[in-house]
Order: C-alpha cells, then sequence, then structure tokens
C-alpha cells in the first residue's frame, strides 16, 4: 500500500482489522496492548462501539479519546488493579495481548525461549495470561509475523489455546474464546472443526504463499481468502487526525 492521501498504509490496514476485535462488544473494557491495538480501540469507541470502556493506561476509566499519548480529559471512573482483576475474572474484558510465540491451537507463550529450567532468553513471565484465556475473549497482536513466532509448539505455555482448555474440562473451557490473531500480514481464527488456525483474511498486498512460509506449522487456508477491509475516509481521518497525528502507528508496521 502507498502512503498517499486518501490511501491506507499497512498500519492503518491492520489498525481498523484490530478496531474490528471490538465490534458490537458494547460496554466492556478494552485492554489493547501495543501501540496499533491502542489505535484500534480508540478508533471502534468513535464509530462502531462507542459503548466501550477505554482506561489511560493505569487506573483511570477515561470518557474522551485522546491522541496516544495525551492526557485523557474526561474521567469517568477509578480502576485500580485488584478492580480490574474482578473485572477480568467477570469476563468483562477483551484483551490484545502480544505474542512472543503461538502455536495452531492458540497457546500463546511471553515466558521464556528455550527450556524452562535452563531457558535462552528470559521474557515478561506468564502474567495474567492463564486467567486471561480462560474468563474473557483474548485476541492476539503481532506486528511482525514470522516463524520465529508461529510455532509448531511453544516452549511455554503462558495463554491457553483451544487444545489445552478442552482436556482441561468444562471450568477452562466454558469461557475460553480467542476471537482473532491480527498481524501485520493478516487476520486469523480458529474458526474450524478442530479448533486451529485458519486464515481469515490477508491485507491488501499480501498473498497466501507469504503467509505460508511465515508460518511455522501447517494453517488452514479456504479456497477463497478475501482482503482485510480498508478504513473508510472518516476512519482514516480519526486515524491522522485526532488518534495518531503523530503517525506512531508507523513506527509498529513500517511501510513497505
Amino acid at each position: 500500500m502507498t502512503t498517499a492521501t486518501g490511501t491506507a498504509t499497512r498500519a492503518e490496514i491492520c489498525v481498523v482489522a484490530c478496531a474490528e476485535a471490538w465490534r458490537g462488544a458494547g460496554e466492556v473494557l478494552a485492554s489493547p496492548m501495543g501501540t496499533v491495538p491502542t489505535i484500534g480501540a480508540r478508533l471502534a469507541k468513535l464509530t462502531f462501539s462507542p459503548d466501550l470502556l477505554l482506561t489511560d493506561g493505569e487506573a483511570l476509566l477515561i470518557g474522551d479519546v485522546p491522541a496516544v499519548g495525551g492526557r485523557a480529559e474526561v474521567v469517568e471512573g477509578w480502576l485500580p488493579y485488584r478492580q480490574h482483576l474482578a473485572l477480568v475474572a467477570s469476563g468483562r474484558r477483551h484483551v490484545m495481548m502480544g505474542a512472543s510465540q503461538l502455536d495452531r491451537h492458540g497457546n500463546q507463550n511471553i515466558s521464556c525461549i528455550g527450556d524452562w529450567a535452563r531457558p535462552k532468553r528470559q521474557l515478561l513471565g506468564v502474567r495474567g495470561a492463564p486467567v486471561n484465556t480462560l474468563n474473557n475473549p483474548t485476541s492476539y497482536w503481532v506486528p511482525k509475523h514470522s516463524t520465529r513466532v508461529f510455532v509448531e509448539r511453544v516452549d511455554m505455555v503462558s495463554g491457553v489455546g483451544y487444545d489445552r482448555a478442552a482436556a482441561a474440562g468444562p471450568s477452562a473451557s466454558r469461557y475460553h474464546r480467542i476471537p482473532e490473531v491480527v498481524t501485520d500480514l493478516g487476520v486469523f481464527d480458529f474458526e474450524t472443526p478442530e479448533r486451529t488456525m485458519r486464515l481469515r483474511s490477508l491485507h491488501p498486498g499480501v498473498t497466501v504463499e507469504q503467509v505460508r512460509e511465515a508460518t511455522g506449522f501447517d494453517l488452514v487456508v479456504p479456497d477463497e481468502v478475501p482482503y482485510t477491509r480498508a478504513p473508510e475516509a472518516e476512519e482514516l481521518r480519526l486515524i491522522r487526525e485526532v488518534i495518531d497525528p503523530k503517525g506512531l502507528r508507523e513506527r509498529e508496521v513500517p511501510s513497505a
């Protein structure tokens, strides 16, 4: 995609794809992790999901939609860590997390690379990923789609995938849901009989072959794969002029 006025960049396509994760979400808390998901959640709030709850990234519920990096002028409530955890357990949140590794069943790793007893690299740690994946919708954002991220088997399970949730029984699977995975190449879901990852849409300019080459397992690919929708003119204006006037999205997903 070009960066000409009126034409969406790859980063802006990704913003819209992330925003779609919160379409029709109602009055739930959006917890985006990453620049592009943050812009996406704010775009959803300003367009098709006006009831969506946003935070300032810390402990305040905000009523307006400031630019990324800006201060909110309308504060609607206080959401300290304890209350945030209670909200997670109740399922009234849709988080979009990152993933250092992700497998075909949606198991996610943000803890370590290599053997757990002697890892090659220490990462964030499990954090709240298990509770997220068992109690509220959990989507993923991967800004650089590669075989290093999309692996046959994760080195450690942080976020729970469909196979492990099913094996653990109803207490784990009842509210378990991974609506979508958004990357710089496309959008993916797990809407298959075996609950394995499926290519749902390609970003304009990307081919199925590129996606397959960048994925370390056999991906379910339908006979016909649509393109991810481009932002409408008003959405593009909101992204560029209101939500991210500094163009931070292009740092996370640079234009080719």
